[in-house]
């Protein structure tokens, strides 16, 4: 099974490149995509959103269904954690049986509306299981908090990784939890997951950045994908492309 994780940028970087990225790869079974919109605020207009300004025009407010159109081989899950048109989506292929999908919030709760900045929304995972020759396999995407002060330890980001523990507790199969963790590779609230049991492939095959060119600042990680037990990784890189601010994490997995 072939999966790629992507923070599109709200296709800030340009929805043509992004687009031919997708029709690119359309042989992927699982996207997970993070900064997916579904439709405009129109109220939010100009107002801040994880330190810069909403601008409806250079944001594709229609990436849902603009890449639906694209991937049209796949399903796709829309989980948003701001109001109702803003959060994460997976694009699965139609051919794989889906056995369960879902979210569970893990910084704040569903409907919460943050003071200020719009960036400090509330956060989800969002999950499918697929049924699979060998067995049930979970993939979680999850956009990890940003709080306008970097990518250290917080109590709230402290807290959102035990959250996460606790709902990955609770599932019975292998999974791979993969996104925009939002934290530095030393962080407490990353090894916190690391010493859960997962293995952490950014740090397993020695990325050195998970960003392109379009991220100007100097702390050059943010993407992380983590496997449990159980997922035999036959090949995981970052992908050449810049179609985001972020790069495209790619995982070919058992």
């Amino acid at each position: 099974m072939q999966l790629i994780s992507l923070n599109t940028w709200g296709g800030r970087a340009g929805k043509e490149g992004l687009l031919a990225f997708f029709a690119a790869h359309k042989d992927i079974d699982v996207f997970c995509l993070q900064e997916m919109w579904s439709a405009p605020y129109e109220h939010l207009e100009g107002s801040a959103a994880g330190g810069m300004a909403i601008n409806h025009d250079n944001i594709m407010v229609y990436g849902v269904q603009e890449i639906s159109a694209t991937l049209d081989t796949h399903d796709v899950y829309f989980h948003p954690h701001h109001l109702e048109n803003y959060g994460l989506a997976m694009f699965v292929k139609k051919t794989l049986p889906i056995l369960e999908s879902g979210e569970v919030f893990v910084h704040r709760e569903k409907g919460y509306l943050p003071d200020g900045d719009v960036g400090l929304h509330a956060r989800n995972v969002q999950y499918v299981t697929i049924e699979t020759e060998k067995g049930h396999r979970t993939v979680c995407n999850f956009h990890g908090l940003w709080n306008g002060k970097g990518k250290t330890d917080s109590e709230d980001r402290l807290r959102q990784s035990d959250n996460i523990i606790q709902f990955l507790q609770e599932l019975k199969n292998p999974y791979v939890l993969c996104g925009d963790f939002n934290l530095l590779p030393e962080t407490e609230s990353l090894q916190k997951l690391e010493r859960f049991g997962l293995r952490n492939l950014i740090k397993e095959n020695g990325i050195t950045s998970t960003r392109t060119s379009f991220y100007t600042k100097p702390e050059k990680f943010a993407d992380y994908t983590l496997v449990s037990d159980g997922i035999q990784v036959n090949t995981f890189r970052i992908l050449p492309d810049e179609v985001s601010d972020h790069s495209a994490m790619f995982l070919d997995f058992e």
